[in-house]
């Protein structure tokens, strides 16, 4: 290693029998050994070429040393691996599985881009290109779900909104006082398809610190439903969304299209007077069993700005919490669907809560929120780049779902099968890639790397 920060020997004198010594200095050797996975992956989804399609390269051709296709590569296969930071690329350049992962020799290939290489790169994002690289994830996703899918009854798009706190001068930034210091929103949307449990990225939208809830969903539906219309002709499509969505303009377009729709509606007292008569019988069931009570029902309700009334679901409930006094507790969903109310709320409405996890493994997991360039639109870059490193991530779940490893979120994933000492030896035919015969998860590595295309030595 060349960063005169770490010590290149490190002696324990009081840890073994002997003196233990540690040294980084094993040459051709990486700790990211398993993310031939991810490359495998996406030879199958294509998910990069096409993100490389919609970039038009304006540099002199006499003076690039690496095309944009490997800059984004490198930068999406980084951010799969767990190295977010832009500054990690120096100390990647010569890991010889990153330079595999990009084509190269592993022993003699080139170094790949550095840090101030990968920031001029972001720095080239500009709004054209950015939406063109939406469509482009977009689209793959769905192809994907498509060729794994062919008979769909129902597909759920919902859309959530997250807040991305900033530290510095970052355009766009502005101060929120829900969130109560500066951030970006980002706008992110997955699908469900029929009664999965997974939700599937298919598209992350930045905006400003400021913009309201529904700035740019509006937008983002009229992309994706045309495309999945075409791609599931005979499914249908339903939206779920929560309570800052609930807008006319929101409710107007959901109608318009005839989707399927299920959105949160918060709390005011015309709402609060339909629920009152499913409300008071409860208050004197909680007085009596000490314990929470719910019920659900249902009424028309019409907002002024409404054009007519809307079939409002109603969760009547009273909590009860010891040495507390009991409070009511209602909750009100808009719906077009015609199920019973108990339903609507509780299998269709409070499933969308599983659409929080992949937020939370989005920024957790693979640093959704590392926004730190200066211009908005790097940024926006930066948040398509993890979305495309997560949907690598989404198609390694999918075929570990036959493994030991089914339902394993992006850290444990990770864990098992990407982050693995490996020794690279390369020989005149072949290029051998030597694992610790130790690892707890080698015959599930070995599972995915077949179902991915690898065959039996």
């Amino acid at each position: 290693m060349n960063d005169s920060t770490i010590a290149q020997t490190v002696l324990f004198a009081d840890l073994a029998d002997r003196p233990l010594i540690a040294t980084f200095d094993q040459p051709h050797a990486s700790s990211d050994g398993g993310a031939i996975l991810l490359t495998a992956a996406d030879r199958r989804l294509g998910l990069l070429d096409a993100l490389t399609a919609t970039i038009l390269d304006a540099r002199a051709s006499t003076r690039v040393t690496h095309s944009v296709g490997d800059l984004l590569a490198q930068r999406v296969f980084a951010i799969a691996c767990g190295h977010p930071d832009g500054n990690d690329a120096d100390r990647l350049a010569d890991d010889p599985i990153h330079k595999l992962l990009l084509g190269r020799d592993p022993i003699d290939g080139g170094r790949l881009a550095s840090q101030p290489t990968i920031s001029r790169f972001e720095h080239t994002a500009a709004p054209r290109m950015l939406l063109a690289m939406g469509h482009a994830l977009a689209d793959t996703v769905i192809a994907r779900h498509r060729r794994r899918r062919r008979r769909v009854r129902l597909i759920t798009i919902d859309l959530d909104v997250t807040e991305d706190q900033t530290h510095g001068a970052q355009q766009l930034s502005f101060f929120n006082g829900f969130y109560d210091h500066w951030c970006y929103l980002p706008l992110v949307g997955t699908l469900t398809f029929d009664d999965e449990a997974r939700q599937y990225l298919v598209a992350a939208m930045l905006r400003p610190g400021n913009a309201g809830n529904t700035a740019g969903a509006g937008s983002l539906l009229r992309r994706l439903l045309p495309k999945l219309w075409r791609a599931f002709p005979r499914a249908r499509l339903r939206v779920r969304l929560d309570a800052g969505f609930a807008t006319p303009e929101i409710f107007a377009l959901l109608e318009a299209t005839g989707v399927e729709y299920v959105v949160a509606m918060g709390n005011n007292a015309v709402l609060a007077r339909h629920a009152e008569p499913y409300v008071a019988p409860l208050r004197a069931v909680v007085a009596t069993t000490h314990d929470t009570a719910t019920s659900y029902g249902e009424a028309a309700y019409q907002a002024g700005t409404w054009p007519a009334a809307r079939r409002t679901i109603i969760k009547a409930e009273v909590v009860w919490h010891h040495g507390r006094e009991p409070r009511d507790n209602p909750r009100f969903v808009i719906t077009n669907l015609r199920q019973t109310p108990e339903w609507i709320y509780t299998h269709v409405y409070c499933a969308r809560g599983d659409s929080e996890n992949r937020l939370k493994e989005l920024k957790d997991a693979l640093a959704f929120g590392r926004t730190s360039c200066t211009r908005f639109w790097a940024n926006q870059l930066r948040i398509t780049l993890t979305a495309a490193a997560f949907v690598l991530c989404q198609e390694l779940q999918l075929r570990a779902d036959r493994t030991a490893l089914r339902g394993a979120q992006v850290p444990r994933l990770r864990q098992a099968l990407i982050t693995i000492g490996v020794q690279v030896v390369r020989s005149v035919r072949r290029i051998v890639l030597h694992f610790p015969r130790s690892h707890p998860n080698a015959a599930t590595w070995a599972q995915l790397a077949r179902a991915l295309g690898a065959v039996l030595a």
